[in-house]
């Protein structure tokens, strides 16, 4: 991809989104539910992934606030002994979070899928997004080119070894949202409805 293709992309998802993407939770409206979106619950040397920490912190506090019913947490599955969804659903009941309130979605296996699924799966057509501010961006930006009124609520950072390969990683990534775009991707599974009271 071009330096100035990729460069492009992120100033478009960053500026597109700099209304609807927050670490001030009073500047978010109140919504029936919150997207967590996956991540592995631990490093591939057994040490805490502080980025799933911030997660589950934020997405407490989304919940504890009032600003948010129910959860969603989303993430990938397909690996025995490897399970994110079910990883974050455990640290969110730990955290006082009732069981009932707590949906996962097992084929998050992109942001793409993860976003687009909250409403074909779940039926929410808008809704708020709890993520690291990288990854809120890209995902919020993804939720409003799908017509879906999306909101971002940012986890805190992560400052280690691993930050600089990652946001590289998502420099490239939204790139690739626009080339989703023109070659029509959609989410690669389905699914039945779930109905969330």
């Amino acid at each position: 991809m071009g330096i100035v293709f990729v460069t492009g992309a992120n100033y478009l998802v960053e500026n597109s989104t700099a209304d609807y993407v927050t670490a001030d939770i009073s500047k978010l409206p109140n919504e029936k539910v919150g997207l967590v979106l996956g991540t592995s619950e631990k490093t591939d040397r057994g040490y805490t992934n502080y980025y799933f920490k911030y997660r589950i912190d934020a997405a407490e506090q989304l919940y504890k606030s009032g600003k948010v019913k129910y959860l969603i947490v989303s993430g990938y599955n397909s690996v025995h002994h490897y399970n994110e969804p079910e990883d974050m659903m455990n640290a969110l009941i730990a955290r006082g979070i009732p069981k009932d309130h707590i949906f996962q979605y097992f084929a998050g296996f992109r942001t793409l899928d993860s976003v687009i699924r909250a409403e074909k799966i779940f039926g929410q057509k808008s809704f708020i997004i709890i993520s690291q501010k990288f990854h809120n961006q890209r995902a919020v930006y993804l939720a409003r080119k799908n017509n879906i009124d999306a909101y971002g609520f940012n986890a805190k950072d992560v400052n280690n070894n691993s930050r600089l390969k990652i946001k590289i990683r998502e420099y490239f990534a939204r790139a690739k949202v626009f080339v989703d775009f023109a070659l029509g991707i959609k989410p690669k599974f389905g699914g039945e409805k779930v109905m969330i009271p």
